[in-house]
């Protein structure tokens, strides 16, 4: 029997490396995945155009867009922008760079099966 908390990080694996696939045919070169620190953690971190891109990934086999707002509160976008400068102060070359926070959802119902949100939030 596989452990509910083994089977979410599966799931979750599997939604990272689709959204990498689906930012690649879109033109973006990765530039960093899973990468952590004390603040927390960015699933994929890319580029395109110049534009550094900071992108949390979710995979919701069921939910609504409520859930997504819930799960993606100030609390976790503040984690991910705390995390984001600290990836480009240990990354000068992208100081000239824009940056952006952007979402990937994956498979949630409703959606279609790669959802891309850009500037999904900003720094506050």
């Amino acid at each position: 029997m596989i452990k509910k908390k083994n089977l979410r990080k599966q799931i979750g694996n599997f939604g990272e490396l689709r959204a990498q696939e689906y930012l690649k045919s879109k033109g973006y070169q990765i530039l960093s995945t899973n990468f952590r620190n004390r603040f927390g953690e960015i699933d994929i971190i890319c580029s395109k155009n110049d534009i550094i891109v900071f992108v949390e990934v979710k995979t919701f086999l069921t939910g609504n867009v409520e859930l997504l707002q819930k799960v993606l509160n100030s609390q976790k976008q503040k984690r991910i922008v705390e995390t984001a400068k600290y990836f480009l102060l240990n990354h000068r070359k992208y100081n000239n760079n824009l940056i952006r926070f952007d979402v990937v959802v994956i498979d949630m119902p409703e959606l279609p099966p790669v959802y891309h949100i850009e500037n999904a939030f900003s720094e506050f």
